[in-house]
């Protein structure tokens, strides 16, 4: 099988290399999530570049806006493509007015950068435990998102965030957790140890790029989670002063999987501390409803 990252550029500064389709093709032709609405023209574009004139499955990992949000507009195009997605997702992409309305609230301007999604058929839609494709084993990994996915397709493991975002920055790997509010730790470990449970193979990240090892780079994310549990929940201890952004700096301080924020561009730091932060809320938002735990 020979597998292909499609990069797809954004108009905001910061934000390229980083959104990403998965293309997969030998007796199928497979893709898996779509980037954001207002960018579904240049997926499109470079679906064609490469040849690509029929899609067989589009595999949604979830259906945040920035993985789901072009969907109608692919589907238009390529109209044998069918959609596997989780079987509780599927009312939010036959209907997306409360997925764009919660996606304002939570992101506001990058959301209004991502585009509204559009409406899909339902005809299109397979829910994910009806899903019978060959070579293709569907694992459930709520954390990122409540109804997130897991691909193993053919010995490669598409991870959607269920990993974290995972980076290469010149020649340093960047690693940050995937964490928005409303965020249950103990639910995103449980999904690390099921893919944990998988063979050892490549592991393709949303955002963005391939890690040679699952089982290394999951291990690290674990570790890392729980790095950002202990400090996080220091930091609620000190007091709620400029709580957010103490986290932040803490972490940046101790985590050596950031160290190569240093080496980024203004911009792409910009975008980078937007999520770190939002992924810090996440964490905040746990914490007090378990007031006084960390996770071991």
């Amino acid at each position: 099988m020979k597998e292909v990252l499609i990069e797809i550029k954004q108009d905001r500064p910061g934000f390229d290399s980083f959104f990403g389709t998965w293309v997969c093709q030998d007796d199928l032709n497979i893709i898996i999530d779509v980037g954001p609405a207002n960018t579904a023209g240049r997926l499109l574009d470079s679906l064609l570049a490469m040849g690509i004139d029929r899609v067989d499955y589009v595999l949604l990992t979830h259906i945040h806006i920035d993985h789901a949000g072009g969907l109608a507009d692919l589907l238009a195009h390529y109209s044998m493509a069918k959609v596997v997605c989780h079987e509780k997702a599927i009312e939010h992409l036959i209907d997306p007015s409360k997925l764009w309305a919660g996606s304002l609230k939570a992101i506001g301007k990058i959301a209004e950068m991502y585009g509204p999604p559009r409406p899909v058929s339902r005809e299109r839609l397979i829910p994910h435990t009806e899903c019978k494709i060959k070579g293709l084993t569907v694992i459930e990994t709520p954390g990122h998102a409540i109804h997130h996915l897991c691909f193993n397709y053919k010995d490669r493991l598409f991870a959607g965030e269920a990993g974290g975002n995972y980076l290469i920055v010149g020649d340093m790997e960047y690693l940050r957790p995937a964490t928005p509010p409303r965020f249950f730790l103990d639910i995103c470990l449980k999904s690390l140890y099921r893919l944990l449970e998988l063979k050892d193979q490549p592991i393709c990240y949303a955002h963005f790029g391939k890690g040679e090892s699952s089982h290394r780079l999951l291990k690290i994310f674990r570790d890392q989670l729980m790095l950002w549990n202990k400090i996080i929940h220091e930091e609620i201890v000190r007091g709620n002063k400029d709580l957010i952004l103490r986290c932040r700096d803490k972490l940046l301080e101790n985590d050596t999987n950031l160290k190569a924020f240093n080496k980024m561009d203004g911009d792409i730091q910009k975008r980078e501390l937007f999520f770190m932060e939002n992924a810090i809320k996440g964490f905040v938002g746990y914490l007090g409803e378990n007031a006084g735990r960390v996770d071991r």
